[in-house]
């Protein structure tokens, strides 16, 4: 059973004024084209299907807005760094990205990296661009399950060397349930504070 049972689809937004209101309380999911964000979505949320998942990069173009609770909602950035995505949609982007960032009610950001990557310099400028306070900013290096067990502990450490406590970070894995229940925990404690407000 999911522990957000209230969530459901809001809307597709292509241009800054489609966003729902601004009011309440909002976190945005973002990574890399194919890091496994669509994957981390679902897991963390016990909903399949709901972020669409695909073999190709690039899939996710517009901001995909879900309800989390009343006046509480997520939003399902596209991906980033895949060159395959047209030139019109990626300068729909910018606009969108500087509007997302100005509302009130962006609180927190979640930052799917593919732990097998790391996190690279297109994540770092994601987090700076997102200028949240970094216990409301947190990684998931998701796909963990793809490593043996060392490998992925190094891969942990080398995150925290490079986040320099700018956010927090965790191993992840949507198929085998790594760090479930350490991200719900988090995105609740979120939910509950609504103190990461600018």
């Amino acid at each position: 059973m999911s522990q957000f049972p209230e969530i459901q689809f809001i809307k597709s937004v292509a241009a800054p004024s489609q966003f729902p209101p601004d009011s309440g309380w909002e976190v945005a999911v973002a990574g890399r084209s194919n890091a496994g964000k669509s994957s981390a979505i679902n897991a963390l949320l016990a909903r399949k299907g709901l972020a669409r998942t695909s073999r190709t990069p690039g899939r996710t173009q517009l901001y995909n807005y879900f309800q989390l609770g009343p006046e509480q909602r997520l939003v399902d950035l596209p991906g980033y760094g895949h060159a395959a995505v047209n030139a019109a949609t990626r300068a729909t982007w910018g606009p969108l990205g500087e509007a997302l960032r100005q509302r009130q009610s962006f609180a927190a950001m979640l930052l799917v990296v593919d732990v097998r990557r790391g996190v690279g310099e297109l994540d770092l400028a994601l987090l700076d661009w997102a200028g949240r306070p970094g216990e409301h900013v947190h990684v998931l290096l998701a796909k963990s399950d793809k490593l043996p067990k060392g490998q992925a502990l190094a891969a942990l450490r080398q995150a925290q060397q490079v986040l320099e406590g700018g956010a927090s970070v965790q191993l992840f894995s949507a198929h085998k349930g790594t760090g479930l229940e350490e991200a719900r925990a988090l995105l609740r404690r979120w939910m509950i504070s609504g103190s990461g407000k600018k």
